[in-house]
């Protein structure tokens, strides 16, 4: 395998991702080299139909058809030779949602998959070690999403807990996550970390992306935020309307509303571990399911050299 091209597509609650990555090896040293060949994000925002009515209206799923129809095509302009499509928690709770897929796989020939909680969360930590800073440390690998949280406890470099929340940033906005979820979480993590020293949260997804750059008080060099800076930034959005967060900060108005539900997420969890940071390297779920193909790939190839 000299040069390969992947793709993923992460259909979540809030936005649709298509991310192609290209795979290089250098012949002098036999090494693969990841480079980003293309990342889209086009806000379909699923999660609002789904978490307030049970299932995806006519119109987003017309809007959905027509968006894999074009990701379909950009992955044969780059062409890209293995790609997955993974649904997350919309998806996994809409009534519509097993015919809706049928129906984009007869007509884009893109099959798309449903992966339960535990999938996800397992997927979104995998093959990201070389992004903590201390391989042997203490780290709750956490990934907020529209429709739900996955979380993976490391505990001296060992996965040792993985588990997927139903709680999300549109999930909150709509209403769906009562104060006994929230509960269940605080004690869920609670329980698993007790005894511990030393926690804190590597984060993913586009809200803690968005919040390190809004962030002032930050350490660039660690690319990590205290978890004071967040709490500060948090209270300074809360107060505004998202008309008046978007004015402020310069947000967009897919990304205004579940900005401050996204903070609330990573300052519960990181009140329950005592955590100081959030380290915020970028990678998602669409990192997960390429590292996946490229892993599968890399197994075939090394029975078939045998």
């Amino acid at each position: 395998m000299k040069t390969k091209s992947y793709g993923a597509i992460d259909i979540g609650s809030n936005a649709v991702r298509l991310l192609i990555k290209k795979v290089s090896r250098k012949e002098s040293t036999g090494e693969d080299k990841f480079s980003k060949i293309l990342l889209l994000r086009v806000p379909l925002r699923l999660g609002f139909d789904v978490f307030e009515k049970g299932e995806i209206s006519p119109v987003k799923e017309e809007r959905m058809r027509r968006l894999m129809k074009a990701y379909r095509h950009l992955m044969k302009i780059y062409e890209v030779e293995s790609f997955r499509a993974c649904a997350t928690s919309a998806m996994r709770d809409a009534k519509n949602g097993k015919a809706i897929i049928k129906k984009i796989r007869k007509t884009t020939g893109i099959n798309i998959e449903i992966i339960d909680g535990q999938e996800e969360a397992q997927m979104i930590y995998n093959n990201h070690v070389e992004c903590r800073e201390d391989q042997n440390g203490n780290y709750m690998y956490v990934d907020v999403g529209g429709g739900s949280t996955e979380v993976n406890l490391l505990i001296d470099g060992q996965l040792v807990y993985s588990k997927s929340f139903n709680i999300g940033t549109v999930r909150i906005l709509t209403g769906g996550v009562t104060e006994a979820a929230w509960q269940q979480m605080r004690d869920e993590i609670g329980r698993v970390t007790k005894g511990q020293n030393e926690i804190n949260i590597i984060g993913s997804g586009g809200n803690i992306n968005k919040l390190y750059r809004l962030i002032e008080k930050k350490d660039k060099k660690r690319k990590r935020i205290p978890i004071t800076s967040l709490q500060n930034i948090y209270d300074k959005l809360k107060v505004l309307t998202p008309e008046a967060r978007m004015e402020a900060f310069n947000l967009k108005p897919d990304r205004a509303d579940v900005i401050v539900p996204a903070s609330e997420i990573f300052l519960c969890i990181a009140e329950v571990i005592h955590a100081s940071y959030i380290y915020v390297p970028e990678i998602g779920l669409s990192d997960g399911i390429i590292d996946n193909l490229y892993a599968a790939d890399k197994a075939k190839e090394l029975a078939e050299s045998k």
